[in-house]
C-alpha cells in the first residue's frame, strides 16, 4: 500500500514551555527553552511500525526535508518525496527551525489525494484542520499526536498506537468512521479563554482503544458534584504543608480559586501551602519551573481531560518525563467526575516508556467529596 506522511516539524514546541500551542509563537517558545518534539515522536511511530512484517508492504509518499524525508531516511521504508519547494531554515537562539507553514501541509495533502490509501500526519489540531481542508472526505487520515492540545477525534493515542492502527488498516481490520476535527483559538487559550469550534469532519481508520475521541465539556448537571469535590480536596490541601503542582482544567481551577490564589485555568501553577495558607509561587509554570521544585517533594493534582481520558500527554506537557520520573505515583492526586471515567481506562503518554510504565496500573481517582474509585491507567 501507499501511505502519505506529512510532518509539521514545529508542532508541540509550545507545550512544555507553557505556551499552550505553537501557532505564531515559535520564537518565544525557543527563547523559553523549547526544542522540536515532532521528529522524535515520528521516530517512535516508524520504529514501532518496523517491528511488523506487514510493514514491508508499505511505501510512503512524503514531503521534503523536515516534513518527512529526513526522518524516513533513518529507516528502511521505501519512500518517494513530493518536492513542492525547498525548505530553508532560520536560527533562533542557536536552534535551527524550518520555515514551514500551513500552506506546505495543504499543498502536500492535495498532492497526495488520489495517490495514497491513507494520509498520516504528525501535528496537532491546527495541522488536522489544514489536512481536512485539503482532502475533505476523499481519503482516510490519521494523526500522530505531536501537538499540544489535540482535541480532534482523528488522533491515535500515541505514536506507537498510530503504527498499530496503520497495520490494522493494512490488514483490513480497521473500521472507517467520520470524526470531528476541532480546534481552539490559541491566543484566547493563552488568556485562559476556551473558544473551541468544529471545523469539519474527516474519515478516520478506527481501532478500539487505539484512536481517541474528541474532547467534551462537563455536563451542567455535574456542576454541583465538581464543587463538592473541589471543596473537600481544598481542605485536605490546606491541612498539609508543602509544594503542590496544580494542573489545568476547570475542576482544578475551582480548587485554585478556593485556595485564594490567582491561578490559571489552562496552565500549571506552583503553590506552597504553609500553616493553612496557600501562596502562588509560579503562575502558568513551564517544565523548567517544575524541575526547580522537585527537591521539595511536590505533590501533583490533575484531572482527566474530558472525552480523551488523558492524565498526562494532552495539554499539560509541562508534566514531562523529566518531571514525572522524580515524583512517586502515590504523590499524584487525580480528581474527576464519574462521567469522565465511563469511556474506558485512563491514559498517559510522555514519550518515555519507563516513565509511562511507572504510571500505568491502577490509580485512585477522587470522584466525590469522600469517595474514590480505582481506575486502570494504560
Amino acid at each position: 500500500m501507499r501511505a502519505g506522511l506529512i510532518i509539521n516539524p514545529i508542532a508541540g514546541m509550545g507545550g512544555r514551555v507553557a505556551l499552550k500551542g505553537t501557532d505564531g509563537v515559535v520564537e518565544e517558545a525557543v527563547r523559553r527553552g523549547a526544542r522540536p518534539v515532532a521528529p522524535d515522536l515520528v521516530r517512535l511511530f516508524l520504529s514501532e511500525l518496523s517491528h511488523y512484517p506487514e510493514a514491508e508492504k508499505i511505501t510512503f509518499l512524503t514531503g521534503p526535508g523536515p516534513m518527512g524525508e529526513a526522518i524516513l531516511r533513518e529507516f528502511d521504508f521505501p519512500f518517494e518525496v513530493i518536492r513542492h519547494r525547498t525548505i530553508s531554515y532560520r536560527e533562533i537562539e542557536g536552534v535551527k527551525i524550518p520555515d514551514t507553514t500551513p500552506d506546505d501541509t495543504k499543498k502536500l495533502a492535495r498532492e497526495m489525494a488520489g495517490k495514497v490509501e491513507l494520509l498520516i500526519f504528525a501535528g496537532g489540531d491546527g495541522t488536522s484542520r489544514d489536512v481536512i481542508e485539503s482532502v475533505d472526505m476523499k481519503l482516510p487520515v490519521l494523526g500522530i499526536p505531536t501537538g499540544v492540545k489535540m482535541y480532534s477525534g482523528v488522533f491515535a493515542y500515541s505514536p506507537e498506537d498510530a503504527a498499530r492502527v496503520l497495520i490494522e488498516f493494512l490488514r483490513g481490520k480497521a473500521r472507517i468512521e467520520e470524526r470531528e476535527v476541532r480546534d481552539i483559538d490559541e491566543e484566547a487559550y493563552r488568556r485562559d479563554e476556551v473558544r473551541a469550534r468544529t471545523y469539519g469532519k474527516a474519515l478516520v481508520p478506527v481501532v478500539e482503544s487505539l484512536v481517541q475521541g474528541s474532547k467534551e465539556r462537563v455536563p451542567l448537571s455535574e456542576e454541583e458534584e465538581v464543587d463538592a469535590i473541589a471543596e473537600a480536596l481544598t481542605e485536605e490541601i490546606l491541612e498539609r504543608n508543602g509544594i503542590y503542582f496544580l494542573g489545568s482544567g476547570s475542576t482544578i481551577k475551582r480548587i485554585k480559586d478556593r485556595l485564594g490564589i490567582d491561578g490559571t485555568l489552562l496552565g500549571v501553577d506552583v503553590v506552597r501551602v504553609r500553616n493553612r495558607k496557600a501562596n502562588l509561587l509560579v503562575k502558568d509554570a513551564t517544565e523548567g519551573d517544575l524541575l526547580r521544585f522537585l527537591d521539595e517533594n511536590p505533590r501533583i493534582i490533575v484531572t482527566v481531560i474530558g472525552g480523551l481520558g488523558f492524565l498526562f500527554g494532552r495539554g499539560n506537557q509541562q508534566f514531562s518525563a523529566r518531571v514525572l520520573r522524580r515524583i512517586p505515583k502515590e504523590d499524584i492526586i487525580v480528581v474527576a467526575t464519574r462521567s469522565k471515567l465511563e469511556k474506558g481506562p485512563l491514559r498517559v503518554y510522555t514519550g518515555d516508556r519507563e516513565v509511562d510504565e511507572k504510571l500505568r496500573g491502577y490509580v485512585r481517582v477522587r470522584v466525590g467529596p469522600w469517595m474514590e474509585r480505582l481506575v486502570r491507567v494504560v
